[in-house]
């Protein structure tokens, strides 16, 4: 006789608010540009005025389910909630429950660390693959894997309720509805540290300047000011070097 193999129930997911006394998982940070590239990436957007008080945008930062009667957490390097429910006075969000505690996840971002690629994880199980909590449970639209190290960026859309790997525009960037900004790879300096930083474009193809960039633009803009004034002094006190030559009064000109 032949034993056919169980097949796999389907998870029962609910969504309920972490317990107080929850103890977070504390892993420790994989890849050390992480905590850059995730600040990076959130001070952009706030330098551009398109962060307010209903949007979550975290980094290491655990999203919740209960699946099966357990409770998974999974931290992404970075993560976007266009709508969260307020928390009140003095209380210090820990964790978010979708569903609960306002609109579903819109975007989760993993930076690839060296540690077992476990961003790829599908694994149906308890304590579930990464990619399968984002894709199955979480239903994320948007999934994004981005290796520093080979300087790799890919991009997971949720169509039919699987992940389809996108392809990017003939500029190497990736359309994002969720914020209506592109995505793609930028190499350059900031704080000190020159590598491949992922940074967003507006529908135009402008780059939205972080706020150091915005600073010193800024600066810039006021040494030309101060530099243009300066020539028109210049200017002013030849003419009326000139004219004093000439017998000519300037102050009745």
């Amino acid at each position: 006789m032949v034993l056919a193999a169980p097949q796999r129930q389907n998870p029962i997911v609910t969504w309920e608010k972490l317990p107080d006394d929850f103890i977070l998982p504390d892993d420790p940070v994989e890849n050390l540009q992480q905590p850059s590239l995730a600040a990076a990436l959130t001070d952009a957007l706030g330098a551009a005025n398109r962060i307010n008080q209903e949007i979550l945008i975290a980094s290491n930062f655990g999203l919740v389910a209960n699946i099966n009667q357990k409770t998974v957490v999974k931290a992404p390097d970075w993560l976007y909630v266009p709508h969260v429910l307020p928390v009140g006075a003095g209380i210090v969000r820990r964790s978010y429950t979708p569903n609960v505690e306002g609109a579903p996840v819109a975007v989760v971002m993993e930076f690839l660390s060296d540690a077992d690629n476990g961003e790829y994880s599908i694994r149906p199980t308890f304590p579930y693959g990464k990619l399968y909590f984002y894709e199955r449970i979480l239903q994320v639209p948007t999934y994004v894997i981005f290796n520093p190290d080979e300087v790799t960026l890919e991009i997971r859309r949720l169509e039919n309720d699987q992940y389809i790997l996108q392809q990017p525009s003939e500029l190497g960037r990736f359309w994002f509805p969720e914020l209506e900004l592109f995505l793609g790879i930028w190499q350059g300096t900031r704080l000190g540290l020159n590598i491949h930083w992922l940074r967003w474009w507006d529908e135009a193809g402008n780059l939205l300047l972080w706020s150091s960039e915005q600073a010193q633009a800024e600066r810039q803009r006021t040494d030309d000011a101060i530099a243009k004034l300066e020539v028109e002094r210049q200017r002013q006190a030849a003419l009326a070097a000139k004219l004093r030559e000439l017998g000519i009064d300037p102050d009745l000109v």
